[in-house]
């Protein structure tokens, strides 16, 4: 229990993907200029990145190592991310054609989310058991979600605020990540 635990703590706050791995940075600063939007996308990458690392671990262990094909993990992790991605996308088409129409191309661009992959590929490299890489992915994507909706937030109270023009849009979003970068650093001493 208290491995799970540190797992998710590690993942959301330490070393949160977003401001200590750097992985996800495109969604990232695309999707977060609406709260809306962020709250879509961070639930759909939570989806894909939970059952892609499901899937991924398992596909690894008795597939690509039993057979000695480890060499084309990065090929068959695209894969499924890119399948898990097109399933996400008809069903959110399905389900909310606003929130569809909202996320636009960003929605696609999940497949494409280095974040994604990476969290795939470190399941396997830091040898978790199943369960612990399900519980890693869940803590990474509540993490890209936390960021997510932070970055949201703030970019949507800077909207009103009188921003130097130089400084307005995504210039002002990298400095603000930055900050939450150097903000979430405390969070070190937790685990």
């Amino acid at each position: 229990m208290s491995t799970i635990l540190t797992i998710l703590i590690s993942t959301i706050l330490v070393n949160n993907y977003i401001f200590a791995k750097f992985l996800g940075i495109c969604p990232f600063l695309g999707v977060s200029s609406k709260t809306e939007t962020a709250k879509g996308m961070g639930v759909a990458v939570t989806f894909v990145v939970v059952i892609a690392s499901a899937v991924t671990w398992l596909l690894q262990r008795f597939v690509l190592d039993a057979f000695g094909l480890e060499y084309l993990q990065t090929i068959v992790f695209i894969l499924v991310i890119a399948s898990l991605v097109q399933f996400v996308e008809m069903f959110i088409k399905k389900s909310s054609p606003s929130l569809y129409s909202a996320m636009g191309v960003f929605l696609p661009l999940i497949t494409t989310n280095c974040m994604v992959l990476g969290v795939t590929v470190l399941n396997i490299q830091s040898e978790f058991n199943l369960f612990e890489a399900i519980i890693n992915g869940l803590g990474a994507s509540i993490g890209f979600t936390l960021a997510l909706l932070l970055l949201s937030a703030l970019r949507e109270r800077m909207e009103i605020m009188p921003i130097p023009k130089p400084l307005q849009g995504v210039p002002i979003a990298l400095i603000s990540a930055g900050l939450m970068a150097i903000a979430f650093m405390g969070f070190q001493g937790l685990v």
